[in-house]
């Protein structure tokens, strides 16, 4: 008799795991990243149900990169039912630091809210991260670096997966290799991300009680060990997961890319634009 069929997979040990097995493998982590494209609902659906597995086991913070951490007094608001709805995408200036189609994310931020789940920001202000990849840490006073030390540096396997993710040698690009010193702004600027979420999500490991971390980020930031991964490691934080959604019809990813894969029918990863038009 075959095995029932289950649409998570184990990149290291090339091999399927169930839902009920692998939550609660992760439960017992102190940080669980769940990577999304920002315009795939299909991401955020998915998810939504990892949290709650996750919930099910152990209390959880969940950490968005959506947020700047200057308005985590406005995401507190929300979770114990301050504002509603129109009024918390207003003080959250959700059209300003984000921008992708809020119905995307308000199911997550719902169930944050019924079940009194805190929520945090993780992200910095945008001209820090312009700041540092135009002159390095040593050109933004301490004062302006909203409590951020500077970011370890980057593997050269991370290196070559932004330098991949971002168009690779594409003809007419001035950027050749990743290890071209021409492509160092930019990677400064990533690393700042992923120091700032890095720090945010150390702070709310170390709350009373020790709660479960779950950080819904870009997978650009989190995949091949590199990005927030590497930079809580420097903070001393090892047990990290990387879950990660992906289409069927794309290729498994390989050993190291990911702890977890879940694999999305073709059917559910409509865009944004599709979205839009339902």
């Amino acid at each position: 008799m075959s095995e029932p069929y289950t649409p998570w997979f184990l990149p290291a040990e090339q091999q399927p795991a169930t839902h009920p097995q692998l939550m609660g493998r992760l439960a017992g982590a102190e940080v669980v990243l769940l990577g999304e494209r920002h315009d795939q609902a299909a991401h955020h659906r998915w998810q939504l149900h990892v949290a709650a597995g996750l919930a099910a086991h152990r209390p959880i913070v969940m950490g968005f990169e959506m947020f700047p951490a200057r308005l985590d007094q406005v995401l507190h608001s929300w979770v114990f039912g301050k504002l509603d709805e129109d009024i918390f995408l207003e003080r959250c200036e959700w059209a300003n630091v984000w921008g992708f189609p809020a119905e995307l994310y308000m199911p997550i931020f719902r169930f944050c809210r019924e079940m009194k789940i805190p929520m945090v920001g993780l992200n910095c202000r945008r001209e820090l991260v312009r700041e540092v990849g135009a002159g390095g840490w040593q050109s933004v006073p301490e004062e302006n670096r909203e409590g951020l030390t500077p970011a370890r540096p980057s593997s050269e396997a991370y290196r070559r997966f932004i330098f991949e993710l971002t168009g690779g040698g594409a003809p007419g690009r001035k950027v050749t290799s990743a290890e071209d010193p021409g492509f160092d702004r930019f990677v400064r600027a990533q690393e700042v991300w992923d120091r700032a979420f890095a720090t945010r999500i150390r702070n709310a490991v170390c709350r009373p009680g020790k709660p479960l971390v779950v950080g819904i980020i870009g997978m650009g930031h989190l995949q091949w060990g590199g990005g927030v991964p590497w930079q809580l490691e420097d903070f001393g934080i090892h047990d990290v997961r990387v879950l990660i959604p992906q289409g069927e019809s794309q290729p498994m990813l390989a050993a190291g890319a990911a702890d977890a894969v879940f694999r999305l029918p073709e059917t559910e990863t409509e865009t944004e634009a599709e979205l839009s038009d339902a």
